[in-house]
């Protein structure tokens, strides 16, 4: 994922980089509002590194799993229901009902029993 993304969820993303860097402040890291230059110099700073080797390596952090919590923000709803047309398969309508597609005629087997 690109940085752009980090930023706009930047709340989302301070627990994993608190974990990636155990030793920075989250107060400092939070009033970098995740704009990449801010970071940079202030994760340069903590780990006694360069600015540019503090944002390559803030970048090479940000390509690894986005966070449960940034996923599920509301803001991005129409951009997760969007991506879900992908696994919709041909021929079948968006708009049709699951249930002409589905098992959702089979009856769930009661809890604690398995189905026969």
């Amino acid at each position: 994922m690109d940085w752009t993304t980090v930023e706009k969820n930047w709340a989302a993303y301070t627990p994993r980089v608190l974990t990636r860097w155990p030793g920075l402040d989250e107060d400092e890291v939070l009033a970098t509002d995740g704009d990449l230059d801010r970071f940079a110099e202030y994760l340069a700073i903590a780990t006694s590194q360069s600015v540019q080797g503090a944002r390559d390596e803030a970048r090479g952090w940000a390509e690894g799993e986005e966070p449960a919590d940034a996923k599920m923000d509301p803001t991005r709803d129409n951009e997760r229901i969007f991506d879900s047309a992908k696994n919709i398969p041909v021929g079948e309508d968006v708009y049709s009902a699951d249930a002409d597609f589905g098992d959702d005629r089979i009856p769930e087997p009661p809890m604690d029993r398995k189905a026969g």
